[in-house]
């Protein structure tokens, strides 16, 4: 039997009280565009406590595979709707499960509607009863081959067979923007990654040193944010020429203080773009103790040139749990390309691991590096990646 819609589930949301409506409203628009290309027939409503799409004549599992890439969306069920009768139950419930293959089953039911004939004990019984009569099948309750879904709705009774996992979280765009620092190695996608899943939209910052870097660097972030599409459509990517003020640190800095200094330059020059770009916060792919400059003390040397909030999502997430959601969201290939980044290459040989800030200001009052931070933000160039393609670049276009 068909699946004639898919329900989805709003988990966190259900717990946003009178702004219920804003998330769930924000969370279809982004549905509804998600599905607008491949699926542009299917139509997106919804009730108070769930979100449905028509499958019309499309393949469920395909509409399924791409709602699990939308934030905000905690389970996604496919359903038949029917009448709100016991009799249009069991037929429904029967044609369900001759498409099912498996030796047990049970049923689970529930009543949003208290005024229905039967309480959840009731219709499954009936329903088990009907099934046992007309299919050879076993009941198991604690590990069934098939679990049997019922869902007594105000209007109708949704039934189902199947039921799939969503990314959570809240709809993108429900808490504003941050600027993320992007390097082009594995942690920063998958931070980028997780702060849309929080329902914050991103833009990339990234810190290019040519020609000691190379343009392939920029090509993998090309790449590595048209991947990142399938999650934000439309991404902004701006690369900062670094070159001049890099070389300035390492001839006027000592070289356990390099890393220090230059990630002080770098949230100097994201704090001055992230306000002129409207972002509410800055975001980094860190992880604590991971490398010289991610352990606590160099933290607070490197934050105290900004008063911006500083969004960490991997602080305490291991190297591999990391790797494997790069892997899970396909940037890990195109991230462990051998090209390196600026914070790579110039790497100081023994870094300072608890820097003190009036070291940090001593250095930095031999050099005039206020001009060269203005000359950064000045001279950056920005792509803007849309669905996967390079909608502009070098320029700076309408607000999308």
């Amino acid at each position: 039997m068909k699946y004639s819609y898919i329900m989805v589930h709003y988990g966190e949301l259900s717990t946003k009280g009178g702004n219920k409506k804003l998330f769930i409203s924000c969370l279809n628009r982004n549905i509804r565009h998600a599905l607008s290309i491949d699926f542009p027939e299917a139509k997106v409503t919804n009730d108070h406590d769930h979100t449905y799409v028509t499958t019309e004549d499309y393949d469920v599992n395909d509409i399924v595979a791409r709602l699990q890439e939308i934030s905000g969306i905690q389970r996604i069920t496919p359903v038949v709707k029917t009448e709100k009768t016991m009799e249009a139950i069991r037929v429904v419930s029967l044609a369900l499960m001759s498409d099912e293959e498996g030796e047990t089953f049970k049923v689970k039911a529930k009543r949003a509607d208290k005024r229905f004939e039967l309480d959840s004990y009731g219709i499954m019984s009936d329903v088990s009863g009907h099934i046992l009569r007309n299919r050879k099948i076993g009941v198991d309750l604690h590990n069934p081959d098939i679990t049997l879904m019922i869902d007594i709705r105000e209007s109708c009774a949704c039934i189902s067979c199947h039921t799939y996992k969503g990314s959570g979280g809240y709809p993108l765009g429900m808490n504003g923007k941050a600027m993320m620092l992007l390097s082009g190695g594995i942690d920063s996608p998958v931070a980028s990654y997780l702060l849309v899943r929080r329902g914050i939209k991103i833009e990339c910052l990234h810190f290019a040193a040519p020609p000691y870097t190379s343009d392939a660097v920029i090509d993998k972030l090309t790449d590595i944010i048209k991947k990142l599409n399938v999650y934000q459509e439309d991404i902004k990517l701006n690369i900062v020429p670094f070159t001049d003020l890099q070389l300035a640190i390492y001839e006027h800095v000592d070289e356990p203080y390099c890393i220090t200094i230059m990630r002080r330059m770098m949230l100097r020059i994201a704090t001055a773009v992230a306000k002129d770009h409207n972002c509410h916060a800055l975001a980094t792919g860190e992880s604590v103790g991971q490398v010289a400059s991610q352990t606590l003390e160099s933290m607070i040397a490197i934050n105290d040139v900004t008063n911006y909030p500083i969004i960490r999502p991997l602080a305490t997430v291991d190297k591999n749990d990391c790797i494997d959601i790069a892997k899970k969201i396909d940037t890990y290939e195109i991230s462990i390309r051998p090209y390196e980044d600026c914070c790579t290459i110039f790497t100081p040989k023994k870094p300072k691991t608890k820097p003190r800030i009036k070291d940090c200001e001593y250095y930095e009052s031999k050099w005039d590096w206020q001009s060269q931070v203005e000359a950064c933000v000045k001279g950056i160039k920005s792509t803007f990646i849309k669905n996967g393609e390079i909608v502009y670049e070098n320029s700076t276009p309408e607000e999308k």
